[in-house]
Parts: structure tokens; sequence; C-alpha cells
């Protein structure tokens, strides 16, 4: 998890919303030089994800804990399988221990959604996409987690790509004047971000074929059948999305037009977490 330079702050910001002025819950049982053994299980079957962001959590409440790493980032899980074992102050692990079980459990969650879903296009070469749909201060960390789980991520945020949606264009007075606008502003600037552009018709597609200046096409909210009348269209000369509105229940169908991306903000927004639980060993 090294690539996500903020996780210590983000833990210890985690832990201060829970600790407030202390755990008094163990503070008030727990003898200060009490020593133990712990081991998070799995009791739910799914894929692995923030397991190294587990083991921080754990070092950043008490660096004298032992953390053991039994399973590690992607690999399935069954029901009963041990994740990893702490040991040490047992005041400190049980301190540490909700804010543990909140990251791992999230991302552990995205990550078994996203495996499903994946399996789902098997035999096809469309990629499923995250969106910008994530927890606010979350968002590396989840979208870390898809790609555990076999999905592709989309932008980071709102400065590594250019995506003119709806009121961009709608704002910018048509699809023309959005492409050129930002052309000229990213010559301006010295930036080379490539530029993805929605359309919500087969109408607006026409003008974008018409006008160029594009990488990706987004088709927003589009059915299957105007989706694959859209693919055809564009014939390979800029990168296809498809978006909005796409279920477990049609995804393959939407895959199977040709589309190369579909993007499903449910990911991360709408997700259940796996059931890890920490207990005595």
């Amino acid at each position: 998890m090294a690539e996500i330079d903020n996780l210590d702050s983000l833990i210890r910001s985690a832990l201060a919303e829970d600790l407030g002025d202390g755990d008094h819950s163990t503070l008030a049982c727990i003898p200060p030089d009490a020593h133990g053994v712990a081991k998070m299980v799995a009791k739910q079957a799914g894929v692995l994800c923030g397991a190294r962001v587990g083991e921080r959590v754990f070092q950043l409440v008490d660096s004298g804990l032992h953390v053991e790493l039994l399973k590690a980032d992607g690999d399935e899980l069954h029901v009963g399988d041990v994740v990893l074992t702490v040991e040490g102050r047992c005041a400190s692990i049980l301190t540490a221990e909700r804010t543990a079980l909140n990251f791992m459990q999230r991302l552990s969650g995205i990550a078994t959604e996203t495996r499903r879903m994946v399996g789902l296009l098997e035999g096809l070469h469309t990629r499923l996409l995250d969106t910008r749909k994530t927890t606010p201060n979350m968002r590396l960390l989840e979208k870390y987690a898809v790609a555990c789980g076999g999905g592709t991520n989309h932008r980071i945020g709102l400065y590594d790509m250019v995506m003119l949606k709806d009121n961009h264009i709608d704002f910018a007075g048509g699809i023309a004047q959005a492409i050129d606008r930002t052309h000229a502003y990213l010559a301006a600037k010295g930036k080379q971000l490539k530029i993805e552009i929605e359309v919500r018709n087969l109408d607006e597609l026409r003008q974008v074929l018409a006008h160029g200046g594009v990488d990706r096409i987004m088709l927003d909210n589009f059915s299957v059948d105007t989706l694959r009348e859209a693919v055809r269209m564009i014939g390979h000369r800029y990168e296809t999305e498809a978006s909005g509105g796409i279920t477990e229940a049609t995804l393959r169908s939407y895959a199977e037009t040709g589309v190369d991306f579909i993007s499903v903000g449910a990911l991360t927004h709408h997700i259940k977490s796996l059931d890890l639980s920490l207990v005595k060993q």
C-alpha cells in the first residue's frame, strides 16, 4: 500500500474518530500488561483486500504488536480461513480491532463484488470500470479494491482525464464548442490529457463523429440495441464506454455489443462489506 501516500494520516484520522479521549471499555477491564493473541477469521466467502491496511492499523495503535498476514490481497477466502494473527498487548489489540475490520471488510466487499461481476464478462473483451462514486477520502483504497477484484480503474479524479458530460456540453453551448474549448485549454496549460465525451443519443454521437477530437465516447443510458448500433457506427475509431442503468442482469448483454468498457458506480457506492471477525486465539 506504499503507493497510497496518505494512508497513515487516513488511518490516524479513523482511529481518532473512534478513540476520542480513550477506549474506556478496554481501559476499565483489561490490565495494561496483559498479553495475548487474536486471529482474524473469514465468516463469509469472498476476496480479501486491505490486509496491509489492517496490519498498519495495528502498528499505528501499538508498534509493539506483531501481525502475521496469512492471506494476501486478491486471495479467495472461504468460511473459516484465518486472514491474520496479531500478538501483543491485549488492550492495543482491542483498541485497533474495529478500525482494522472496518477498512478490511469494506475493501474486501468491493473486491468480492468486482470479482463476481468480472466473472460475468468471461470470454468477452469488455472491461469493467469503476467511477468517482466513492467514499470521501477513501477513493484510492476503494479503487485499489476494484483492481484487486479484477476490475479496471477509470480516472482517479477530476485532474487526470477530461470527461465532457452532458452539463459541460450544455453550458459550453454544444458538442463542438466543448471539444474545441477543451483543446484550447489543454494547449494553453501544456497538459496532455485524454478526452472522453458523453453522448445521450445517436444524434449526439453523429455530431461527435463528424467533429472528432476525442479519445473515448461514453454512451450513456443506451438500450442494448441502440448501443450495438452505436458501437457499429464508431467502428473502432474511438474507445467506447457504456454507462447508466446497467445491472448484473444486463451486464453481459451490454458487453456482447462489443463495447470496450462498462462503468458501474455500484462497485464502490452500493456494496456490502465482507464479514470478517477478530477473535481470541
